[in-house]
Order: C-alpha cells, then sequence, then structure tokens
C-alpha cells in the first residue's frame, strides 16, 4: 500500500476501505429526514463551514447559503464580516455560525452574540485554528489565535444561549473535554489537512463516540463527496455530515447547482439505506461495514 503524509488522501483512501453488506429481506423505502437542536431537515447533508467563497464566485456565500435553503439542509458558515453573516441568515438558511479562536475572547463574544442576535441556530469554534506550522500561534488575515481550555469553552457554551459546537475533534480526548464543557455537538474534522498525517474522521469517530455517549451531537467532514460516503459516516455513529470543497465549483453555476448535488447525494445516501435494511437515520447501523483487508 502507497502511504501519504496528506490526511486528505489518508481520508479518501479509508472511506474506500469500508465495504458494506446488503440486507434486502424486511426493508423498505427509507426516511432521510433528519432532526438536530428542535429543527428539521430533509437531509442529514449539511453544507460546510467554508469562508471566503467570493474567491470562487461573486456572492459565494450568499449562494451557497441558498443551496441549502433549496435542499431544506442545515447551513454551517465560517470566517466572515457581521454584514456577510447577516446576509447569509437572510435568504432563510438555518445556519450555523463557526468562530476562529481569537486570541481576544472579547471578539469571540463579540461574534457569539452577534451570530445569535441575527437568528443563527447553534454557534461553535474551530479549534484546529489555534497553531501555525511553525510552532507558534496562529495568524489568519491579520486576527491573532490562541488555543482555547476546557475552562474557555465552557464559558463560550454558557454565553451562546444556543447549541455550542466545537469544530477540529480528532480525539476522543478533546471529545471528552467538550462534553465537560457543555457542547452540544462536535465535529470531527481535520480541517481539511491542517496537521500532516492526522488519523481520518472515520478512524477516530468510534472511540469519539464511545467517550461522549449520547449526550453531544456528532457530525463529520472532511472529504466527503456522495450519499455513500455520508451513509459510511451515519453507519459508524455521525449524526450529521458536512460537504463543503466537494461543492464549491457548482457555485459559479449558481444556488440550484449546489441544491441539486446536495439531492443527488440525499438520493444515494436513501438508495444505500434501502439496500442495506435502513429504514431512517436512527436505525443506522454499524454492523454493516467492513473493513477490507484484501
Amino acid at each position: 500500500m502507497e502511504y501519504s503524509a496528506s490526511p486528505d488522501k489518508i481520508t479518501r483512501d479509508y472511506f474506500d476501505s469500508l465495504l458494506l453488506e446488503t440486507r434486502y429481506l424486511d426493508s423498505a423505502l427509507p426516511s432521510t429526514e433528519y432532526k438536530v437542536f428542535g429543527h428539521t431537515f430533509s437531509t442529514p447533508i449539511m453544507t460546510a463551514a467554508l469562508s471566503h467563497l467570493g474567491n470562487t464566485a461573486p456572492d459565494g456565500m450568499v449562494v451557497y447559503a441558498q443551496g441549502a435553503v433549496q435542499s431544506n439542509a442545515m447551513h454551517w458558515v465560517g470566517m466572515g464580516s457581521d454584514e456577510e453573516l447577516e446576509s447569509i441568515v437572510a435568504t432563510g438558511a438555518r445556519t450555523v455560525k463557526i468562530i476562529k479562536p481569537h486570541a481576544d475572547n472579547d471578539e469571540v463574544m463579540r461574534k457569539i452574540q452577534h451570530a445569535v442576535g441575527v437568528g443563527c441556530i447553534a454557534v461553535g469554534m474551530d479549534i484546529d485554528h489555534a497553531f501555525n506550522a511553525e510552532g507558534g500561534y496562529d495568524n489568519v488575515f491579520g486576527l491573532p489565535m490562541k488555543a482555547k481550555s476546557t475552562a474557555e469553552i465552557a464559558e463560550f457554551v454558557d454565553a451562546a444561549g444556543v447549541p455550542f459546537i466545537v469544530k477540529g475533534v480528532l480525539s476522543a480526548s478533546d471529545a471528552e473535554k467538550c462534553a465537560k464543557a457543555g457542547c452540544a455537538g462536535i465535529v470531527v474534522s481535520h480541517h481539511h489537512g491542517m496537521m500532516p498525517y492526522s488519523v481520518a474522521p472515520l478512524m477516530a469517530i468510534g472511540d469519539i463516540i464511545s467517550a461522549v455517549g449520547q449526550d453531544v451531537h456528532v457530525f463529520v467532514d472532511c472529504g466527503i463527496e456522495s450519499g455513500m460516503d455520508a451513509y459510511k459516516c451515519l453507519a459508524l455513529g455521525a449524526k450529521g455530515v458536512s460537504v463543503g470543497r466537494h461543492l464549491m465549483p457548482l457555485l459559479r453555476l449558481g444556488a440550484d447547482a449546489v441544491s441539486q448535488r446536495i439531492d443527488a447525494m440525499t438520493a444515494e445516501l436513501a438508495s444505500v439505506m434501502a439496500r442495506t435494511g435502513v429504514r431512517n437515520l436512527d436505525a443506522m447501523d454499524a454492523s454493516v461495514i467492513h473493513r477490507r483487508t484484501f
């Protein structure tokens, strides 16, 4: 087997190593209805917390949100101005705002308050943007970052008043700390290969779910490109999956193209659910998954 330092390749290889058994008898047409944080969506396939999509297409961030609205999918958004977030929420997208780990906690608190004030259904932080590749704290577009403690995350949770989600969890250790801090959700993610040789999210998800149980809603992103990929995440215990880079080339074609791809992935997810005897998302069963050894 060829090995690579790229977490994206490691993640793709791991996805492709997972095989499924079929279970046709007593199966039926499935439902992909997804309920989370008091909201109901048509699919567990969501957008990912991307930023600066204006470099990809004019008004890319708004187009991205409009696609989620058309598919009745939960929408996530990353770094951006207050005005941009307001435009995104104005599309009707039920939005999760992910905030950078700014060194200035007052700025974090301000962003939490703004996001909640404009109607985001949840907020959170991508903790893996704390450090740079040279052994120091990160600096993103001139804004200094800093690692956060469990106690600081708990303060953000208390301040939010809506579900708080930590993105960038890739270990049972961090997952346990998020649960201790009162987080409603975590995103199992290596942030598109932030660190070389990072484990694939699905390699860690079993230990993570064992660490937090049913008290924390577990999402997955990184490398999800199809309904089959989404199925494998859900079968192994994720509740929802985020798709980002796979959708980016469609932004130039407009919200319809984004929505059509989400819908197509959802249809593929439903087809795999039917062929494995899964009637709804609560009936997902990890025992259909087999790891290829040949």
